[in-house]
Order: structure tokens, then sequence, then C-alpha cells
């Protein structure tokens, strides 16, 4: 399901104070508009594409995904601190079945003056491919965000000295928020950020989408 490349969008009106992470950014209107159409695609993509999770369930009841209004304050700066030794972990998916994934390394979340560490992983389709994922959950998880978490997409740099924008206006739910039909890896524990992130994909709210046969 995590296969999108992770997105990179230019912005322009940011001010850096000399305080550690302490920034005021404005969102442009390239950036805005450019976001607009990715959920404008994505709805077409869920209407029109054959495998799409409404296409595939013919009891999910399609309608406009939802989500927060374009925030600045959830886009962040950080290098990939990778680990040296990468540990084997499992996750579970939403079925209770195992998956395999190794801890990449970790990026730093500045928040309101608190440091937050983000997690990043490497795990592998069924033919073996390795890809990398970022899960997790916030305060707005089970409340305005779906239950099980939210995902970002990522792609590697191969500069170890890179900054990477990790944007939350980007998070979005897995399949399985929109279909039973779907299982999908549930963030640990270690994936929780203790703030809310009112950014992104809202809950879909599948319980009360969904047309019994």
């Amino acid at each position: 399901m995590i296969k999108k490349l992770f997105l990179i969008v230019p912005m322009v009106g940011i001010l850096i104070s000399c305080g550690k992470q302490d920034k005021v950014m404005n969102l442009d209107e390239l950036y805005i508009s450019k976001l607009e159409q990715e959920r404008e695609n994505k709805d077409w993509e869920f209407t029109y594409e054959l495998k799409s999770p409404f296409n595939m369930d013919s009891t999910a009841k399609q309608q406009p995904l939802k989500y927060f209004e374009p925030a600045a304050e959830f886009i962040f700066n950080s290098k990939l601190y990778k680990n040296e030794k990468k540990d084997t972990i499992i996750i579970y998916g939403t079925r209770g079945e195992e998956r395999r994934s190794l801890i990449e390394g970790f990026f730093i979340l500045n928040y309101k003056g608190n440091d937050y560490k983000l997690n990043l992983y490497k795990s592998f389709s069924n033919s073996g491919q390795g890809y990398y994922t970022i899960l997790f959950t916030d305060k707005t998880t089970g409340k305005e965000t779906y239950h099980v978490g939210r995902y970002l997409d990522f792609s590697m740099n191969p500069d170890p000295e890179f900054i990477y924008e990790i944007d939350f206006n980007r998070a979005y739910n897995p399949y399985c928020a929109y279909s039973d039909l779907y299982t999908c890896p549930i963030p640990t524990k270690n994936d929780y950020l203790d703030f809310e992130i009112r950014a992104g994909e809202k809950n879909f709210h599948t319980e009360l989408n969904m047309e019994k046969k």
C-alpha cells in the first residue's frame, strides 16, 4: 500500500530565527495549490482506478476524503540519524499478522520547543523488495484521525547529511481505513508523537460509511 514517493515541495517566504528549530513559515499559493491538486487527484483515483479500495470492495461507500487545513507549523526539517545497528522488530498488522521491519533510523522534530523522535522503517513486500515507511500516531489518533494511525511516504537521499522535509500536511490513512478487505501495519508505541498533529488526512469514519450486504 505504501508505494508513493515522498514529496518535497519548495516554499517561499520561510524565515528562520536564531533559536534551534524556531521558524516562521508562510505557505505560499503555489504550495497550497499543489497540495489541493494532489487531494483532488486522490479522490479521482479512488473513484476511477480499478484497484482503489472503493472499486475493490463493493460494500465501501465512497465520499470525498477529509483533511485538516494546510498548516505550516506541521512541516519539519531534519536529517536522518541512521542507526549503526539496524534492529529487526515485529510490526503487527490489523489482522494480527506479523511483519518484520528494520529500524533504519530516526528524525528529530522540534515542536514548540520540544524535541520528538520519529522513526523510519525499512519494510519488505511479499516479493522481498525493500521500501521505507513512516508510521505514526499522535494526540488526534482515535479522535479526529484514524484510530490505527497514519502514514507518510518517504524516499531516501544518498547524501548522509541531506536535510529532509517531513510534511504532515501529506499524512494519509492506510487502505484499511476505508475497507475491511485490507490489513495494514499498526504503528508501535515508539511511533507515538505526544502532541496534536492537526494536519493531513482526517478520519474517514469507515464504520459510518459501510453499506452492509
